[in-house]
């Protein structure tokens, strides 16, 4: 999509997303991906892909590759496994975080590392400044009093914002648990957002957002949000500008 032709903040509501159920998953995709396709919704800046996953108890993605993309993986609810060619092995608790730089290539499985329940997470691939990079792999625990009514920056390549997890790329990956006060945001020129309501009912700029409802944001832009829910923030610059 081109930032200028749209709105300063045009909403995708819940249920305007791409839907599949695979029986073992049900995905949402904000974004054109695998069996869904639309040439006017291929990404919003850098920000290629946001997926809204349920993973069935003792299921999951087999082992596949991917390449020259900085995928981030947040944990909703639930535990998921993963591992991958590099040797790791890890399990994602809920607002844990997992960050893969496929760079040059690698493989992993993704699986629900419960026998009894299901988990859910939002997917979110990126692309990198610069294709051919070195594969890495990271992981972070977090708890729900290091984002409660604030910021917390969980992937970055931004100059001046700190995180655990560095991306190839000039954008920055919040969440934030909202609840006790209202939260502010300074979205700058030449930026895009893209806000995503995971669970609970927020209010954008006097838009009322629920679980599962987006934004997509054209800066210059102040955002205002109140009410109580949990919301995952991206700050990306434009698709022309993602590659070096």
């Amino acid at each position: 999509m081109n930032v200028q032709s749209l709105p300063t903040i045009a909403i995708q509501r819940s249920g305007e997303r791409a839907f599949f159920d695979k029986g073992w998953l049900q995905t949402y995709h904000s974004f054109s991906f695998a069996d869904y396709f639309d040439p006017a919704n291929l990404s919003w800046g850098a920000l290629r892909v946001f997926n809204d996953d349920v993973i069935a108890a003792g299921t999951g993605f087999p082992t596949h590759p991917h390449r020259d993309m900085e995928i981030l993986t947040y944990v909703l609810d639930g535990e998921l496994e993963h591992k991958d060619s590099m040797g790791n092995i890890g399990v994602v608790r809920p607002g844990g975080v997992q960050y893969l730089s496929a760079g040059t290539g690698i493989k992993h499985s993704e699986y629900n590392h419960s026998a009894e329940k299901p988990v859910r997470l939002v997917q979110m691939w990126v692309l990198p400044r610069a294709q051919g990079l070195e594969p890495r792999y990271g992981q972070v625990d977090y708890t729900q009093a290091d984002r409660l009514d604030r910021w917390l920056p969980i992937a970055s390549g931004e100059a001046g914002v700190t995180s655990q997890i560095a991306l190839w790329q000039d954008a920055t990956a919040y969440v934030a648990r909202v609840e006790r006060k209202a939260l502010s945001y300074t979205l700058r020129a030449d930026r895009s957002a893209f806000l995503f309501v995971a669970d609970g009912d927020i209010v954008l700029n006097g838009e009322k957002l629920g679980a599962g409802d987006a934004a997509r944001i054209a800066g210059p832009l102040e955002l205002e949000l109140a009410g109580g829910g949990e919301v995952v923030l991206w700050d990306v610059p434009p698709l022309e500008h993602a590659r070096a």
